[in-house]
């Protein structure tokens, strides 16, 4: 039974996200590394001349902060009471996950599109998606929320829970601080070409295996959401590299296989046109229920994930409690 210990705060960190997800009204640790990036971008710009070497001070920086103070904070936790150190971490856990978050926010689109309410589908839409929502219809605006929740059930849930089977809350908070990076300074513009190139590559090795293993767990989910797993895995085989990013295809091109329809595509980013290949195959248009079936094909998946982890868990620290 004591062997079982390591995998318990991966586990009740992944049911206590499930049941209440990130209370809005205290501060979040990702918020904090964001905070911290911000902050370490202006010094960086101001005094240094070579964005490159820079983005990797920047990086170097916010990595060992962002994975230092939670261990400290988990030794001194476990060293006063075991009780206190699941505790903690499994709060820590918790916060490394977004799989209600997502969920939550993906489904005000859903609801909204049901209703017929595209305006209110678009301003929900636009708080989880980067590019520019103007220009979307309704099956845009749908089409774009099933993709965010196939892309982030990697990067939001089940890529943390990779990293919580091999080092625990630390673990997840060290490929998170590099994920936030990704997200804020990882572009390939002019402005971030060079100070973010460290976050970006870094987070593309990151995710190269926790994204392919998510596309497999999805594939493998698919009968069980009651989705097509043969045509998720037939898609996933065509499509997977159909994206500028190594990884981001991996799990959109599965969900789209998965529901029939066709994701991705060309879409407007600041007010400027990028052209970008479709995934899928265009067997039915998309319709508001499509992002239900995504977040049930998220959660099935992100099962699979965390029993791999937490066994990952109990194998490596087992023995060390």
């Amino acid at each position: 039974m004591k062997q079982l210990l390591p995998a318990l705060p991966l586990i009740l960190g992944f049911l206590l996200d499930c049941a209440v997800g990130d209370p809005y009204n205290i501060p979040h640790p990702v918020k904090l590394i964001g905070r911290l990036i911000s902050g370490l971008e202006k010094l960086v710009r101001k005094h240094m001349r070579d964005l490159r070497t820079g983005g990797i001070l920047l990086g170097l920086t916010v990595i060992v902060l962002s994975t230092v103070l939670p261990l400290v904070l988990l030794v001194i936790c476990y060293h006063i009471s075991i009780i206190l150190g699941i505790a903690a971490e499994t709060i820590m856990c918790c916060y490394m996950l977004a799989a209600k978050c997502l969920c939550r926010e993906s489904m005000k689109v859903c609801k909204a599109a049901e209703s017929g309410d595209t305006e209110a589908a678009r301003k929900a839409v636009s708080m989880i998606v980067g590019r520019d929502t103007a220009v979307l219809d309704k099956d845009g605006i749908v089409r774009a929320a099933v993709e965010t929740v196939a892309e982030n059930a990697s990067d939001g849930v089940t890529a943390p829970l990779f990293y919580m089977g091999l080092g625990g809350a630390v673990g997840a908070f060290f490929y998170k601080s590099v994920n936030t990076m990704d997200s804020m300074i990882g572009y390939r513009d002019e402005k971030y070409a060079d100070i973010g190139r460290f976050a970006a590559k870094l987070d593309d090795v990151l995710n190269f295996i926790p994204s392919r293993m998510t596309a497999l767990l999805m594939a493998a989910s698919a009968p069980l959401a009651g989705l097509d797993g043969r045509n998720a895995f037939r898609i996933w085989k065509r499509d997977r590299k159909n994206h500028a990013s190594p990884n981001s295809a991996q799990t959109e091109s599965v969900c789209a296989g998965a529901l029939h329809v066709r994701l991705a595509g060309d879409a407007w980013y600041f007010g400027k046109l990028h052209k970008k290949p479709y995934i899928g195959d265009d067997d039915r248009p998309v319709k508001p229920e499509d992002i239900r079936l995504a977040n049930r094909l998220m959660y099935l998946s992100s099962v699979l994930m965390l029993i791999i982890s937490a066994a990952a868990r109990c194998f490596i620290f087992g023995g060390l409690l």
